[in-house]
């Protein structure tokens, strides 16, 4: 819905809300015009059940207010002495609407100064959880989300078993924009393996359908600073259509909405306004080669050749990962004297190229004009490849292009698809809306995510540019790091960006955790 239609929609939900219990609110010594005034109505309703004012926030956060709504319902019904199990499920099973029972026909007294402390152990637990899962929402919404490094795109930056810290704030929480969905959870619920969202994704309804226009439109909370070259960036992958979020081959009949869309975490190469350009497998910026960071380290496939009647000693897989660094996937055989290496730097080439056993090291390279039908704009009027692609202009808020059937390929996704337009072609015309274009103006920011593993990275070469309402947040911190079922101790509480070597801060984090414990012993042995 727009936003014009989301306040009509909350004008009938203050009215639904009047009609149900302004006869509470007279007996609670109020007003019954409070009961039907936006906003001010859900002050006074925090006086009558004798909560903080500041809950009101709570009640305008999605995914928050979801259960913020179920908690004030219960509240409005024991602060009229309803306060038995039933009278609990009846508030909640109704959505609310037991208030018009009380409100038309209960025979209730508002009880004023009624004690706030749940009165079994069962409703204090009930409400601990409620409040600790409220704090965690908005943490996790707002703030900082956790989020685990599913596949090995920026292998040596940052690796599988890497649990990290993404920030929100850096450049501005996006606010939630599906509205009813289970909160701290993502696309499925653990264990039920089924949506953790009301919304209907075949691809035809999409735009029809009742649940999906409970969607709110894109809003996002300011930020202290802009998208970086070279920064490493959580977002929402913007082609993804895909029914189970393992699957990584695109089903266009299954829609979902941005924010419920599958979390990628690369480094953004490009940023708004750029010509991109891939040579060799180099990304090229405004046609200079890209001076990644320190701590990146871009990985190739490379196949070996071993010399006549040669072999390695002992396990040649564990020889490369150990001593070369190598990642998995190493393939060898003996049968053609090859090894094949789908990831290793070009450090790692270097090194194994002196060993004795070894005759030839050779990078694996597409060939320029050859077309892969994988990669974007999937079309053979752009013979691209891997490791040859662009170059390509990436649009940033208000720039105009010119538009033509030549160009049409590379930016129709985002015109239609990212920017909310229809684009069809009629013989040699364009129609954006129904009309003849020429040319486009473009409504937001677009940026170039691309992985360090350069031959084993799902990223933009596969689907194109991703949109600046697509941007998660920035990852910040490595709180926790395995290998399998063995820890990274190394890793524990190291910083994402920077430049040299990554250094653990899990030493002072202890320390401070352990004179946190300290002090809270002390100060309760002292009280006592």
């Amino acid at each position: 819905m727009t936003w014009t239609q989301w306040f009509i929609f909350l004008l009938i939900i203050q009215v639904i809300h009047g009609l149900g219990t302004w006869k509470l609110y007279v007996k609670a010594d109020k007003k019954a015009w409070q009961a039907f005034v936006p906003v001010y109505n859900a002050v006074v309703l925090m006086k009558i059940i004798n909560r903080p004012v500041w809950w009101v926030i709570l009640l305008f956060l999605p995914v928050v207010n979801v259960i913020m709504f179920i908690v004030v319902w219960v509240e409005t019904a024991r602060s009229f002495g309803k306060n038995t199990y039933l009278d609990t499920f009846l508030a909640v099973i109704s959505l609310g609407f037991y208030n018009y029972y009380l409100n038309y026909v209960a025979d209730v007294k508002h009880i004023k100064d009624r004690a706030l402390q749940p009165k079994s152990s069962s409703g204090e637990w009930t409400s601990s959880v409620l409040f600790a899962i409220v704090a965690a929402t908005i943490v996790h919404t707002y703030f900082i989300q956790p989020f685990t490094i599913p596949s090995s795109s920026l292998e040596k930056s940052l690796l599988v078993g890497d649990f990290l810290f993404v920030s929100k704030f850096h450049y501005g929480a996006r606010v939630p924009m599906t509205t009813v969905a289970a909160p701290m959870v993502h696309d499925t619920i653990p264990g039920l393996k089924v949506k953790s969202y009301l919304f209907d994704d075949n691809f035809e309804k999409r735009k029809t359908s009742w649940l999906n226009k409970l969607q709110l439109p894109y809003l996002r909370l300011p930020g202290f600073e802009n998208i970086k070259r070279n920064e490493i960036v959580v977002f929402n992958q913007p082609a993804d259509t895909l029914l189970d979020m393992n699957d990584f081959h695109p089903k266009r009949n299954y829609y979902k909405p941005i924010d419920k869309k599958t979390n990628l975490v690369k480094r953004c190469v490009g940023l708004p306004g750029d010509s991109l350009e891939v040579r060799n497998g180099y990304v090229y910026i405004n046609g200079k080669k890209n001076d990644l960071p320190d701590r990146a380290k871009l990985q190739f496939s490379y196949e070996v050749d071993l010399k006549p009647n040669r072999t390695l000693d002992g396990d040649i897989v564990g020889y490369l990962k150990e001593r070369y660094d190598i990642t998995d996937g190493i393939y060898v055989s003996y049968k053609t004297q090859k090894i094949t290496l789908p990831a290793a730097t070009q450090f790692a080439a270097n090194q194994f190229k002196n060993h004795p056993s070894v005759s030839k090291v050779t990078r694996v390279v597409g060939k320029k004009g050859e077309f892969d039908p994988n990669i974007f704009p999937h079309t053979p009027e752009y013979p691209w490849n891997v490791d040859f692609f662009g170059p390509l202009y990436l649009p940033k808020a208000g720039a105009t292009i010119a538009l033509n059937l030549e160009v049409l390929p590379l930016y129709k996704r985002a015109i239609s698809e990212y920017e909310g337009n229809t684009v069809s072609v009629n013989g040699n015309q364009i129609l954006i809306n129904g009309e003849v274009a020429n040319s486009y103006t473009f409504k937001q920011d677009y940026y170039w995510m691309m992985g360090d593993n350069r031959h084993n990275s799902i990223d933009a070469r596969a689907w194109g540019l991703v949109p600046y309402n697509h941007v998660l947040g920035k990852p910040i911190l490595i709180w926790m790091s395995w290998n399998g079922a063995k820890p990274r101790w190394e890793r524990f509480f190291t910083t994402v960006h920077g430049k040299g070597k990554a250094t653990s801060y899990l030493i002072p984090v202890l320390i401070l955790l352990g004179l946190w414990i300290g002090y809270n012993q002390w100060r309760k042995r002292k009280k006592a």
